[in-house]
């Protein structure tokens, strides 16, 4: 009995030391009304989802939709004030950081992917990424099958690194990945010269062209090389928080308030040199929003 009784006790104890790290997982619009405060992850470099002005200060298209739906759960939890923290992150750590309670949700560039649901959950999408090539413009590139045997350029953790990989296996091609450590990192390797070519999200690439030094310089050539469904990124099961961010983003859908925010920064001059990225929505991006779901990139692949 005396045995019984220290292994329930046992048992217990670590139940208990295990329900904390759980909990925190488990249930973010607790954590937010307990704490009065929220942690967004931004990118410093997403081109116009998600860039930094300085000083701590970050603006862009996810962004502003994150800015939105948090003021929606702060209306709904009734708190009076809610601190926004926002949390710089990387192709390499933004799942870790949602994973450990680090990030409560990742307003960046993520693709939606059957690989990172395993790990954790996306909202519905809000934007459709396609993949794209950039070069100069003096390159005498036109595809994909030009850089055969050339350095090719991505981010290091990103989906394009996986889109390069199957290109080069049902091709044939003999492709030289190199991997920048961001975005910005990526393009400085084909700016100087080093990369013939920076495969990536083609809306971070006009980003980049248009806020480089000779934006006349870069070109997008070539076929689209996927289609990426892109989410804001959030805790694996934890059901509420996912309904109170899809909720919120269903009806910034439905009023046309995604589609402003997507046309002024995707379509207007926006800070901090008031460039035009003059990227219409895409017909993938119209068709999510008419109909919300939050689909991973191999069924957008079967389209």
């Amino acid at each position: 009995m005396k045995k019984l009784a220290l292994r329930s006790c046992a048992c217990l104890a670590a139940a208990l030391l295990a329900f904390p790290a759980a909990a925190q997982n488990a249930d973010t619009l607790q954590k937010i009304r307990q704490s009065g405060s929220v942690t967004m992850g931004v990118r410093d470099s997403s081109g116009a989802l998600s860039y930094t002005l300085g000083n701590g200060a970050y603006v862009g298209y996810h962004v502003e939709v994150c800015q939105k739906v948090l003021a929606d759960i702060q209306q709904k939890l009734g708190l009076s004030k809610l601190d926004t923290r926002y949390q710089v992150v990387t192709s390499a750590n933004r799942v870790p950081l949602v994973q450990n309670g680090t990030v409560d949700l990742e307003c960046g560039s993520t693709t939606n992917n059957l690989a990172r649901q395993k790990d954790v959950a996306f909202a519905v999408t809000t934007f459709v990424e396609e993949v794209r090539i950039a070069v100069k413009a003096n390159a005498g590139i036109h595809s994909l099958k030009d850089l055969s045997g050339r350095n090719i350029v991505t981010t290091s953790g990103s989906t394009s690194v996986q889109t390069l990989r199957k290109s080069e296996r049902t091709n044939g091609f003999d492709l030289k990945i190199m991997f920048g450590k961001d975005h910005a990192d990526s393009f400085l390797l084909l700016e100087s010269g080093r990369a013939d070519a920076f495969v990536m999200d083609g809306s971070l690439l006009a980003g980049l062209i248009a806020k480089s030094r000779t934006p006349g310089d870069f070109k997008l050539v070539g076929e689209v090389l996927s289609v990426e469904p892109i989410a804001i990124m959030l805790r694996k099961d934890d059901a509420p928080f996912k309904k109170a961010v899809d909720d919120s983003l269903k009806q910034m859908m439905k009023s046309g308030e995604l589609t402003r925010i997507y046309e002024k920064w995707l379509m207007q001059p926006i800070p901090p040199s008031n460039t035009q990225i003059a990227l219409p929505m895409s017909d993938s991006l119209k068709a999510a929003i008419a109909t919300p779901n939050d689909l991973p990139m191999e069924e957008y692949g079967k389209k």
